[in-house]
């Protein structure tokens, strides 16, 4: 006897079935009905076979979330995957009116689990199959669901009992058990002596809806809305149903336990002294990163502050004519003394950025704008940009408010870019180009610095964040280290990933302040 499971097995046999051992008695089993040619079946031949209707699964869908807009049919890219793609083409149509699709066979897995991650609200998952993706990769039907469940912004619904407990919500569910005692029945009546082609032995159907009822307390489905005589798995049972002699036995304990919060208390206390005495070292280390950083900008304070003072001194020069002439012209000097004012309040604001800078103050989180602050440190850049030879550009087109330290924040950026500078230093002088960039994602502020350098060894993207690891002759490898401290105190993210033709891009993630 032969038994094939699946429908890839089936189409095999019955394609090679002249030469596949064509007097034994086969038994197909456990393909739907559509993958079968009942026109080839020989009197050796019997099918056990499943019927899939999926309009009755989106109508199912439709019952537990009657306020879906879009289902995405999550389906690979092999010829049997693309087959039934068109009939889910096909049974999806009478819902077009009010229902949108989509099909993931056209995309590689990694695509498919972005995106569920993007899917627009009211929307649903219907997981039938990824065995193949769209770039010809093989995936590991063990592994798919719980990735799909771990991304997805959306339930995911499936046809088969296996699948629960993996990750979908459940819905009508075709029971493997029951396949199974199908292909058992037909193997015993054949070999109790009946043909193969006279079992007729009906298709197996979907049973009674299951569900599991973590993922209807996930996706706030209520039970109210499920069909008559569903089944629910997985019911966690009530705390006291759980532990009701552990509960007891804890009441009794109340006195020693309040001995034992105190000692917790008591270490708690110490805990919190250890980690204010830990952020004050870390707040120092960051400030002698910003001493250290000064050095390299010493450029652009001396050109900052050159031009207001060279400015001063030539309507100094220029007044003093002006008064030792016979008639002098008063509102000249005024013009003079206003120009005098404008580039002292100038070379002012020039120290008072580079105290604020360096000065050493507590960690301390206040309203900012991320693109304000983005400016003003592009500000300090400006000549050191011109000095090495770099084309330093800022798009930052919308106001990002969040909460955080400014002075901080401007040493990561600081950091990030002359880390870009230095990265260029083999790069020809007209090629050399660093792109600052701020923008939105979600609820999401992110900063991007972009270079056009030789881009970071794969084997070292996460390595140049560790502490006394670098990649420059004089560098000390703290950098990289505390800027990423700084942004994880800010509650944020900052990561780099080589760009597409050359360079890097370092991204800052920071949550926006809702107020």
């Amino acid at each position: 006897m032969i038994v094939t499971i699946g429908a890839p097995a089936t189409f095999f046999v019955q394609k090679y079935r002249a030469q596949f051992f064509p007097t034994t008695p086969l038994i197909i089993g456990a393909p739907e009905r559509r993958a079968i040619n009942y026109n080839t079946l020989t009197a050796n031949d019997a099918p056990v076979a499943v019927a899939l209707d999926f309009k009755y699964w989106i109508e199912s869908i439709l019952q537990v979330l009657p306020d879906t807009t879009h289902i995405a049919w999550a389906v690979g890219a092999s010829p049997l995957e693309r087959f039934w793609t068109e009939e889910f083409r096909r049974t999806s149509q009478p819902f077009s009116d009010k229902i949108s699709f989509e099909w993931f066979n056209d995309l590689r897995f990694e695509e498919v689990l972005k995106r569920v991650s993007e899917l627009p609200p009211h929307s649903a998952v219907f997981y039938v199959d990824l065995r193949v993706d769209a770039a010809g990769v093989p995936l590991d039907r063990d592994l798919v669901l719980p990735k799909l469940r771990q991304a997805t912004s959306a339930p995911i619904f499936s046809y088969i009992d296996s699948y629960l407990g993996s990750g979908i919500v459940g819905g009508p569910m075709l029971s493997s058990q029951a396949v199974g005692r199908g292909m058992a029945e037909a193997a015993v009546r054949i070999l109790s002596g009946e043909s193969p082609g006279d079992l007729k032995i009906p298709p197996v159907v979907p049973g009674v809806a299951e569900y599991d009822w973590r993922e209807l307390q996930r996706w706030n489905i209520s039970e109210g809305r499920l069909p008559a005589g569903s089944i629910i798995h997985f019911r966690e049972p009530t705390i006291w149903a759980q532990y009701s002699w552990q509960i007891a036995f804890i009441c009794s304990l109340i006195l020693l336990q309040g001995g034992l919060i105190s000692t917790l208390l008591f270490e708690r206390r110490r805990r919190f002294h250890a980690e204010v005495q830990s952020r004050q070292r870390s707040a120092e280390l960051a400030h002698s990163n910003r001493f250290s950083m000064a050095g390299e900008l010493t450029a652009t304070i001396a050109h900052e502050l050159n031009q207001p003072l060279g400015a001063i001194l030539t309507n100094v020069e220029t007044a003093e004519l002006i008064v030792k002439s016979p008639l002098p012209d008063l509102q000249e000097i005024g013009e003079i003394l206003a120009d005098i004012r404008r580039d002292d309040v100038r070379a002012s604001e020039v120290i008072g950025r580079l105290r604020a800078l360096l000065k050493k103050a507590p960690f301390e989180l206040k309203h900012v704008d991320l693109s304000e602050v983005t400016h003003e440190t592009m500000r300090f850049l400006s000549a050191l940009a011109v000095a090495r030879e770099v084309d330093l550009t800022l798009i930052a087109p919308t106001p990002l408010p969040i909460k955080g330290d400014q002075v901080q924040l401007q040493q990561v950026i600081l950091n990030l870019i002359v880390n870009a500078m230095d990265a260029m230093s083999a790069v020809p002088s007209v090629e050399r180009r660093i792109k600052v960039s701020t923008a939105r994602d979600g609820n999401s502020a992110c900063l991007f610095v972009s270079d056009v350098g030789p881009g970071i060894p794969v084997d070292q993207l996460e390595r140049v964040f560790v502490p006394f690891f670098t990649t420059k002759p004089h560098g000390m490898g703290m950098g990289l280290s505390i800027a990423r401290t700084i942004v994880e105190a800010h509650g944020g993210q900052l990561s780099v990933e080589n760009a597409a033709g050359r360079g890097a891009t370092f991204r800052i993630g920071l949550p926006l302040d809702p107020k």
